[in-house]
């Protein structure tokens, strides 16, 4: 498979060191605006573009994509508010893109077991619950988009909790959402119930940007060709429906 980076940050180097591991090739690295237009022959050459940039970017990146009718892998956080008309757009030209908040295959696991729990703890009224997310010093967005995700699944689920706040809160129906920006650590979510009697708590901590290179590739291979609007969710479900199958 050959593959164009967009984006030549820490993910975007950690992506081409590994890339070779796995028998890829890398094509083109697309760092400034000006690269768009003058390596076009060699992003034209690629199976799959990957995209980790920054947020105000990521739009017109990925709308650049489509424009080469080549699928597209984005990881950068902080647009998704945008997600909507983006994925109307992926449609209405039949282009594919897959975009997730985290590529480590662990918190895409860690997703699975946080709404599981939570269905449990929601009949359970004597704990209340919290989200910490740590991350390095460097992230733009707070919480982070994993945090967000990991929290609406939380809303949705416990009916004692109406709403999340990215800070701290006495109001019992807020799910309070603590962002730390810390040195360099790549990322840890947590949450916690607790209540008079005892704690329970899952956590994911990420130890360097391996495992989200190792996704993004992984989620590359997955949607080279395909056609449509996918999350990591989507290959997480047809992984789990593999090994089901395997039994």
């Amino acid at each position: 498979m050959k593959i164009a980076i967009a984006g030549y940050g820490k993910m975007g180097k950690t992506i081409e060191s590994i890339a070779k591991d796995f028998g890829y090739k890398i094509v083109a690295i697309v760092d400034t605006e000006k690269d768009w237009e003058t390596k076009n022959k060699e992003i034209g050459q690629a199976d799959v573009i990957i995209e980790f940039t920054m947020p105000s970017a990521a739009p017109s990146n990925i709308r650049r994509c489509f424009n080469l009718n080549i699928p597209v892998v984005s990881g950068t956080t902080g647009w998704h508010d945008q997600t909507e008309i983006i994925k109307k757009e992926c449609l209405a030209t039949n282009n594919t893109l897959l975009t997730a908040p985290n590529f480590s295959i662990g918190v895409n696991i860690f997703f699975y077991l946080n709404r599981y729990l939570a269905k449990i703890m929601n009949r359970m009224y004597q704990y209340d619950l919290l989200l910490e997310e740590v991350h390095h010093q460097h992230k733009l967005d707070s919480p982070s988009g994993t945090a967000k995700l990991l929290a609406d699944d939380l809303i949705s689920l416990i009916e004692r909790k109406e709403s999340w706040v990215n800070s701290k809160s006495n109001d019992t129906k807020v799910l309070q959402v603590i962002s730390t920006r810390l040195g360099e650590v790549p990322g840890t979510h947590m949450i916690r119930y607790f209540s008079d009697f005892d704690e329970i708590e899952i956590k994911h901590t990420a130890v360097n940007r391996l495992g989200f290179a190792r996704g993004a590739l992984m989620a590359a291979e997955w949607i080279k060709d395909k056609k449509g609007f996918f999350t990591f969710t989507d290959l997480m479900e047809d992984l789990f429906e593999i090994i089901k199958n395997d039994k």
